[in-house]
């Protein structure tokens, strides 16, 4: 999760749209503009699969630890079990909210500091009534169960999420630095030697994902985060999707200026459309501008994909035109989709894929751009600060006692798993 600020409306190129309706398609602190209504689910999931939830140890709920364990917990609590344990929101000895980072898909992104451990995390609320009006039920468990499994030095960390009366909490590292979407639009385009940090960083999470049988779907320059130190963290598995080798996907959903063709004719597709969307992402970086501007619709989309050539100016290395080529090859079979094979090409030669080493030194031209005057402007993309100046945290967070206080799509539930929409991605 970002920083303090909100992204609406791109201030420069055309602003990315992005398709379907992503869980935590905002993990960042992005706004994108939605195009299509197509729900994405994943296959679902036996509970052997699911991994316990890690990180803090919060406050139980009220009524946590009484004798009466055996008691079958309401509806609206027991539909978002085991992804979302039940207890309340952590007072005001164990967390102090610090305000709001972001306006979020479904609810705000706020940030907190664990005053016990002394660190700042962010925090997504979601309203369970939005997540049944939208029908991500089983996407918003099929995110969390996924990114439970996911620790690499190049990912954003799940600390924690649990579930109240109202509200669904998921709990990230808070990435105080902002986004690449932001530098972006700060600094235009940025050098060969710059990318290249970048490739490094992102071909090792992407390789590290597809190892794990998860392909992302919503690679772009608004879900990687920046660490203190100015390196990469690929965030927001909302549409993400697990999907083992030799496995085939049909869903069309991701932001449409980074979308395969592949993806964008309706599948089948697999890992190597998330090469195709960082490729699209690095010729981005290094030319100022998209190489296809989005369109309204995936079929118009799909044409101007198929027809573009995808050619750098000759001003670019060999080396940086070899490996765009190779990623932006618009035949899936064809093109450069595993890491050991991103790794050997010429644009990467005596560049290290250690995260050890590539951690190592600060990336000083982020840092620097870090301290620029219009960065926190940028990084709103047109939202006004009152918006943030106004917002009433305790209205967020304020948990009914009793369920006529819940809105009526919860407090009708019934206890029957048919309110959980499932379908194949």
């Amino acid at each position: 999760m970002g920083s303090d600020v909100s992204k609406n409306k791109k201030e420069g190129p055309t602003a990315p749209r992005r398709l379907s309706h992503g869980f935590l398609s905002n993990m960042g602190v992005s706004m994108a503009h939605r195009l299509g209504h197509s729900a994405v689910f994943s296959q679902p999931v036996g509970l052997d699969d699911r991994l316990p939830a890690p990180g803090l140890m919060l406050a139980p709920e009220d009524n946590a630890g009484t004798s009466d364990t055996d008691r079958t917990p309401p509806a609206y609590i027991s539909v978002f079990l085991p992804e979302f344990p039940h207890r309340k929101f952590p007072g005001q000895e164990h967390f102090q909210i610090l305000g709001l980072i972001a306006k979020g898909s479904y609810g705000p992104i706020i940030k907190v500091k664990d005053i016990f451990k002394e660190k700042i995390y962010a925090v997504k609320v979601l309203p369970k009534s939005e997540i049944l009006k939208h029908g991500v039920l089983e996407q918003s468990k099929e995110e969390v169960i996924i990114q439970q499994q996911l620790k690499h030095p190049f990912i954003h960390n799940l600390q924690d999420c649990w579930q109240t009366q109202r509200n669904l909490f998921i709990m990230c590292d808070y990435c105080g630095t902002g986004d690449l979407y932001t530098y972006w639009l700060l600094k235009g385009r940025f050098g060969e030697d710059e990318v290249r940090l970048f490739a490094a960083e992102l071909g090792s999470a992407l390789g590290f994902l597809h190892d794990m049988g998860i392909i992302h779907r919503d690679i772009k320059m608004e879900n990687i985060l920046l660490s203190d130190q100015g390196h990469l963290r690929l965030s927001d598995f909302g549409l993400s999707h697990r999907l083992k080798r030799g496995g085939r996907a049909f869903t069309i959903c991701g932001t449409i200026q980074y979308m395969a063709p592949e993806v964008l004719s309706g599948g089948p597709y697999n890992h190597a459309s998330d090469w195709w969307s960082l490729g699209i992402m690095l010729f981005s970086l290094v030319t100022g501008e998209f190489p296809v501007p989005a369109e309204p619709d995936h079929s118009t989309m799909l044409k101007k994909v198929r027809e573009f050539p995808y050619v750098l100016p000759n001003s670019f290395s060999s080396a940086l035109i070899l490996l765009l080529t190779e990623l932006l090859c618009k035949n899936p079979v064809s093109r450069l989709r595993n890491l050991e094979c991103f790794k050997m090409q010429a644009f990467f030669r005596g560049t290290s894929f250690d995260p050890h080493i590539l951690q190592k030194t600060p990336v000083e031209f982020i840092l620097e751009l870090r301290t620029h005057p219009d960065w926190a402007a940028k990084a709103r993309r047109g939202l006004s600060l009152d918006y943030f100046d106004n917002f009433d945290c305790d209205k967020i967070l304020h948990s009914p006692t009793t369920p006529s206080e819940l809105s009526p799509t919860l407090a009708n539930m019934d206890l029957s798993r048919d309110t959980e929409q499932t379908c194949k991605a």
